[in-house]
């Protein structure tokens, strides 16, 4: 399959559609839904740029009157050139819905399919392989569809870890299990690749290259590989141990759990979102509902003519100072949150939705698009545009959090749209993403100056 990926695919959209044809199958086979949210991450593995999840049809038959948005709304990116490849588990279920389609007044629309079925290997496992063609001469545009593996590996999905120390962390596994990708995040930083993934004796065995905290005769950084093995602790928990082979030999071991997380949810209708009252979180004067996240970090937040600034200043001489980042008291659910920022030259803060995911707030004016940007989910989700303004000018963030899906929208300029969130960014306060927190403001970066904070929670049908 991933010899029929090439650049003509890539410079175009992967699409993930996901289905399933009852509500009872939704809420009972979660697996299901777990490895078809999984095939996101197998895409970006494969050199996608964007890739666009599909899931409105989650829920609906595949049989009778019922309309199918979601197959829909893929059928006319596929006809208006978007897409490069679209990733199914049973990619099987698209003759039978492209036959419904046609049967339902789109006589325009012709479609001719070539399944190519791959047997499962000598080893035995439960693997299937669909690569089809689907020729739509409505657009005349011939589009590779593609079929992402499905293999008895029970490691895949989303993993919560508690990492050595009590910081949060996080592991991401795609792919068939001769070409696994993992992503890890260990407390804070960018989500990064592990160097190597392999199952071994139904264990899953990692190694991740990183400099040590000490330094070569020479002065030069020392690079160790650490050694991180999982065990299932039944079905959705893991026993894990990291080890890094000591200077005078002999290896520094601690052993550290992780849970099993649950993809998103459906995309919301974002149509339907009903807003109530606004909450204002700053209220111009004192910091009242607001607090330090770390309790004996320097505190450089306060309130100044208005508006809240933190103030950093290191003392010639002293101690380096570790500044505090910034929360609310009240912790949210799904909202919507304005704020305004003025970025220093080079400043650099974050706005942390429910106090795992930051939204990046960087002076990064005139750079290319990036994952570390003004405006992205940090390490995680890239803008689409770059619409942020010069350092020292005033900027508006908008943010729409519902059903861990997130949209931003920069200056008036929608950058992020709808896009799920699959885990925490470095820094969060905690690695569940299933539980409300609170916003937070990063500060211990640079100094940076905030105004007109103000949530809307989203209201409950």
């Amino acid at each position: 399959m991933i010899d029929k990926i090439n650049d003509h695919h890539l410079s175009r959209s992967a699409f993930v559609y996901i289905r399933q044809s009852t509500l009872q199958q939704v809420r009972n086979n979660t697996e299901s839904g777990r490895r078809q949210y999984a095939l996101e991450g197998r895409a970006r593995d494969l050199g996608f740029k964007t890739v666009v999840v599909i899931d409105e049809d989650l829920g609906i038959s595949g049989t009778g009157s019922h309309e199918r948005r979601g197959f829909a709304k893929l059928l006319a990116a596929v006809c208006n050139g978007e897409v490069g490849a679209v990733f199914a588990l049973e990619a099987s279920r698209f003759a039978a819905l492209f036959v419904q389609f046609n049967g339902r007044g789109n006589p325009q629309t012709v479609i001719c399919l070539e399944i190519k079925l791959v047997l499962p290997d000598k080893t035995g496992m439960k693997s299937t392989r669909l690569i089809f063609n689907c020729l739509l001469f409505y657009g005349l545009f011939l589009a590779s569809i593609a079929s992402a593996v499905a293999e008895d590996n029970p490691y895949l999905g989303y993993w919560s870890l508690h990492i050595p120390g009590g910081g949060p962390g996080w592991l991401g596994v795609s792919g068939p299990n001769d070409d696994l990708k993992v992503q890890m995040l260990w407390g804070g930083g960018s989500v990064f690749p592990v160097n190597s993934a392999q199952l071994a004796d139904g264990k899953l065995i990692l190694t991740r290259r990183h400099q040590a905290d000490r330094k070569a005769a020479d002065g030069q950084p020392v690079v160790v590989t650490e050694t991180i093995t999982a065990t299932l602790d039944g079905r959705d928990n893991l026993k894990l141990v990291t080890a890094t082979p000591k200077e005078d030999g002999g290896e520094n071991r601690a052993e550290f759990t992780g849970h099993r997380q649950a993809p998103p949810p459906p995309a919301p209708d974002l149509g339907k979102i009903k807003l109530g009252s606004s909450i204002v979180l700053f209220n111009g004067t004192n910091l009242d509902g607001l607090k330090p996240v770390e309790p004996n970090a320097f505190n450089g937040w306060h309130a100044e003519e208005g508006l809240l600034v933190n103030t950093q200043k290191q003392e010639p001489g002293q101690e380096h100072r570790s500044f505090a980042n910034l929360r609310t008291v009240a912790e949210f659910e799904d909202f919507s949150l304005h704020a305004e920022v003025r970025v220093p030259k080079n400043g650099n803060s974050g706005i942390y939705i429910r106090g795992t995911d930051e939204v990046q707030i960087f002076d990064s004016y005139g750079k290319p698009l990036d994952a570390h940007n003004m405006g992205a989910i940090y390490s995680r989700i890239t803008p689409t545009a770059a619409a942020e303004k010069p350092a020292g000018e005033w900027q508006t963030v908008d943010i729409l959090y519902v059903a861990r899906h997130a949209t931003v929208t920069l200056n008036g300029t929608k950058i992020i749209d709808n896009q799920p969130v699959i885990g925490p960014t470095g820094g969060a306060l905690w690695p569940e993403m299933d539980r409300p927190g609170p916003i937070y403001l990063q500060g211990d970066h640079t100094g940076i100056e905030y105004r007109n904070l103000v949530l809307r929670p989203v209201i409950s049908e």
